[in-house]
């Protein structure tokens, strides 16, 4: 697990890369990489990487080239296969110097090219340059766990990690993207391709781009997002028995590192899984981490506790106040490089900050179960909105009921307003996106804050054009379409991305999801088709895993959630003057500065159980998008790079230009 950052010169600028760029990009995101770092350098290319050492820790240095040095490559992630694609590629006559799985990547492209990135099994985001036909090829893993952004300034291609990278680079500006901000405002996330930086572009995930001295091309999917056709399985207890398998062979693939292992455990059904699968796997034991809360409503200690004990887990819980979520929002922020609807990211940062210093470099992670095996109450939604019109009075208020169990007593009154809201929503509004209607309306008033009105209805017939434009979109039907768009724009957007990736590599902490094996969503699709009957919660995982406590099988999907815009009002801290201030609301031109000011005010004036979810998604993008506009846009407010700190761990040094 690394960051990586490289220039191509360009054939309309012709100068070599400048060493002093390539330095400030890796400086920008030395926190990615703590343990060490290294570049190579000559007329046509630069090539940066700070490491995190998991595997061949002494031996793994980057960057790697061929023994003919055509080829080099930066890598930044884990490889799961490495194993049995370096066992083929010996059998075919390479020999290895290294035991990394970077040095697996880099034979295998110059031996099957475009073809070998299908066949990686990981999380992986890198760059390979070849010195014969002065190119670079960029790759991302298929679900998008890490990330790799690209721009052109002054004659030369600028590729890093995360989008600070360019914050020193002479002609790179960064300036919010309008209809990028929509998007994200609207949907929680911003589509796969979208960076909300005009002129800087993100990879999108199962997707690799060719650059040459002609600057990039279209970037191409090797990784589509699909879903398997339904294998016949005879019975549940073989569906139970295929989808333990599966995760069990994801889990083991996964614990392949030189250095110890954690697990975020959440108290949920998922993390509870690996719990169990790792007791077995680790005889060491498993170390869990997980947060606390002070509110009850958001707190989930106990069940942690529950599955630490029956694992014999070693476990940590870090309590988490709303002092401390105001005091580390900032430096969230700033490594989440996009506005955020809700604030449980930056319980993860303070948690990978305290994972770290305990001396864990890698964490299991639960995430990518829901989407996989349909346990959000969206997928019930969507098949009951469909089913509607066919159902009696009596049946649909069972339905409702099943649906929400955790709304408490169900008065006359309460089911009228619910059946109102599925009746109103029982057919399609927005072309493609009909599992996603109800939600999309939070997203509907937090485009208010939009200066240019237009621009919210623009964002979602966007969105409705990129997935309909999509042929495995197109041939499903409503629940897979609901599971192609969380895949698309939640789980990239934000899980993998803002609230893993950005707030774990934040203090050198990578993230595992065996729930994102390519086998296990595969093999899921099977087994929710043929007995994971949509109204019985992740029905074949409990079943898979009986081991687990009787305390957890029982519990429903409880979402993730930490103290939103209550933790300001109550701590005030002096950066909310960003959204106090309709100087500071009206400086980037993008906010309805009146909107805004009536949102801020009802936000600070009012208790906070008059404060509507809506309200508080659009609080917290608003300030989340102020604090950008400081650290991003105007400078006022940039975190200062540790150039010292990298330089003290440079120790790989190939600079053709510098010896001639």
């Amino acid at each position: 697990m690394c960051g990586i950052a490289g220039i191509l010169s360009l054939s309309e600028g012709g100068r070599p890369p400048v060493t002093d760029n390539l330095i400030a990009m890796m400086a920008r995101i030395g926190h990615r990489g703590p343990d060490a770092a290294g570049y190579m350098r000559d007329r046509h290319a630069a090539l940066g990487s700070v490491r995190l050492s998991i595997l061949d820790v002494a031996g793994g240095d980057q960057p790697i080239q061929t023994e003919d040095g055509r080829y080099v490559i930066v890598f930044n992630g884990e490889i799961y296969n490495y194993v049995e694609l370096r066992e083929r590629l010996t059998e075919q006559g390479d020999r290895f110097v290294t035991t990394t799985d970077t040095e697996v990547v880099l034979r295998a492209w110059a031996k099957w090219g475009a073809a070998s990135l299908a066949q990686l099994n990981g999380a992986f985001a890198f760059a390979i340059y070849d010195r014969k036909e002065r190119s670079v090829v960029l790759a991302r893993d298929r679900y998008g766990k890490r990330p790799v952004y690209y721009t052109q300034a002054q004659g030369q291609l600028y590729f890093a990690s995360e989008a600070k990278g360019f914050l020193d680079i002479e002609g790179v500006s960064f300036e919010t993207d309008p209809a990028h901000l929509a998007t994200v405002l609207g949907s929680w996330t911003p589509l796969p391709h979208q960076s909300c930086w005009r002129g800087i572009e993100i990879l999108p995930p199962g997707h690799s781009v060719s650059i040459t001295e002609d600057g990039p091309d279209t970037p191409q999917p090797f990784a589509p997002l699909r879903f398997a056709e339904p294998e016949l399985i005879a019975s549940h207890q073989g569906a139970a028995a295929r989808t333990r398998d599966a995760i069990t062979e994801a889990t083991r693939l996964r614990l392949r590192s030189d250095v110890p292992v954690g697990l975020y455990l959440s108290g949920g059904l998922d993390s509870s899984i690996i719990a169990a699968l790792l007791s077995d796997m680790l005889p060491q034991g498993v170390r869990s981490y997980s947060v606390s809360f002070e509110e009850a409503h958001l707190d989930e200690a106990p069940y942690q506790q529950i599955v630490a004990e029956r694992f014999g887990a070693s476990h940590t819980s870090l309590p988490v106040t709303a002092r401390d979520i105001c005091a580390a929002f900032p430096n969230a922020v700033y490594h989440a490089e996009i506005p955020v609807f809700r604030t449980a990211f930056v319980p993860m940062f303070l948690l990978s900050r305290h994972v770290s210093d305990d001396g864990t470099k890698t964490v299991f992670s639960g995430e990518g179960a829901d989407e996989a095996f349909l346990g959000y109450d969206l997928f019930r939604e969507t098949y009951m909105r469909r089913e509607w019109a066919n159902l009696d009075l009596a049946e649909r208020k069972a339905r409702v009921e099943r649906l929400n169990p955790y709304l408490g007593h169900y008065s006359d009154q309460r089911h009228g307003a619910l059946l109102g809201l599925y009746e109103n929503y029982q057919s399609e509004k927005m072309s493609g996106l009909f599992s996603h209607e109800i939600r999309y309306q939070n997203g509907k008033f937090a485009q208010r804050l939009l200066a240019d009105a237009e621009l919210g209805a623009q964002a979602f017939e966007t969105l409705s054009a990129y997935a309909e434009n999509d042929e495995v979109f197109a041939g499903s039907d409503p629940v897979q379409r609901a599971q192609w768009l969380e895949y698309k724009t939640l789980l990239c957007g934000y899980l993998l991305s803002t609230q893993g990736d950005r707030m774990g590599m934040a203090h050198g902490v990578e993230n595992r999801c065996p729930f994102l094996d390519p086998n296990v969503v595969a093999m899921s699709g099977a087994v929710n088709r043929q007995f994971d009957g949509i109204w019985q919660e992740k029905a074949v995982l409990k079943q898979a895993f009986p081991e687990l406590p009787d305390e957890i099988r029982a519990r429903h999907k409880h979402p993730y959630r930490a103290p939103d815009s209550a933790s300001f009002v109550a701590e005030q801290p002096d950066y909310l003057e960003l959204v106090l201030s309709s100087g500071e609301l009206a400086r980037s031109g993008l906010i309805n500065v009146s909107f805004a000011e009536r949102l801020v005010r009802k936000i600070m004036t009012s208790p906070p159980e008059r404060i509507s979810v809506r309200e508080n998604q659009a609080f917290v993008y608003l300030i989340s998008f102020q604090m950008l506009q400081e650290q991003f846009v105007t400078r006022r407010a940039t975190p200062v790079a540790d150039r010292a700190g990298l330089d003290a761990r440079l120790t790989t040094q190939l600079d053709t230009l510098e010896a001639a």
